[in-house]
């Protein structure tokens, strides 16, 4: 819920203007501003070659009585290419569950957009050693009902919650460790191909000190980047990481 309309506009421009002149053409970037932004968002970045516009969250419903709530429909027609789904703060904040990421992860595929689900444990389920389980468990619920074809277009984001906006990092060994059970997980549902297709981003207090050692890791594909993205200069530098 991040920054206010004049200083989005700025953060964009810097983007735009860092991207075009220091452009790491290997990566893609996207930005996922709050839905009040995304069209103004549009505009921007209508002219800029390899940035996409993502949203934030949506809800299952193609439409009705869900007042404050945005659809899948809704983001489809105004081009938005990639959402966030099942993001640690809308499960632990909203009471997302598993659920419902199915549900919502079902309603963009059907629009057309990529959705980016999430998972991710909580450090009092890292210290019992229950990591692999509840990502496991997420995953499962969250691509339930999905074939593989449906699997070209979803992202995965590795979250460890213990390391969002606490200043702690998963350890790249730590990091690496999860993105292959991840991709061993989509193995065993979708098959070695489309696992080895899928991009596995790490989503914990990513920062251009720590991204290109995160990045080295041979399964991590990328990152799903949350403070550091509000600095144009810092989200540029990860992205250049690689």
């Amino acid at each position: 819920m991040n920054p206010l309309p004049a200083e989005t506009a700025i953060l964009l421009e810097s983007i735009i203007e860092l991207h075009a002149n220091d452009k790491n053409s290997a990566v893609q970037l996207i930005v996922c501003p709050p839905a009040l932004y995304i069209q103004s968002a549009m505009r921007h970045l209508a002219d800029s070659d390899g940035i996409a516009v993502g949203a934030q969250n949506c809800y299952f419903e193609k439409s009705g009585a869900y007042t404050g709530e945005v659809s899948a429909a809704m983001l489809a027609a105004l081009k938005v290419e990639y959402c966030i789904v099942g993001h640690s703060e809308r499960r632990a904040i909203f009471g997302e569950s598993d659920h419902w990421v199915n549900l919502k992860t079902k309603a963009l595929l059907s629009q057309g957009i990529s959705p980016i689900v999430c998972c991710g444990e909580l450090l009092e389920e890292r210290e019992n050693n229950q990591q692999f389980e509840v990502v496991s468990r997420q995953l499962k619920s969250a691509l339930n009902g999905l074939s593989a074809d449906d699997m070209k277009q979803v992202v995965i984001a590795y979250e460890p919650v213990w390391a969002i906006g606490t200043g702690k990092t998963a350890s790249s060994i730590q990091a690496q460790e999860m993105h292959a059970f991840i991709r061993n997980e989509l193995s065993t549902a979708f098959g070695v191909q489309r696992a080895n297709e899928t991009s596995i981003l790490y989503g914990g207090s990513c920062k251009p000190d720590n991204a290109r050692e995160l990045f080295a890791c041979a399964d991590v594909d990328g990152g799903l980047i949350g403070g550091a993205s509000l600095n144009a200069q810092d989200f540029i530098a990860i992205a250049n990481s690689f």
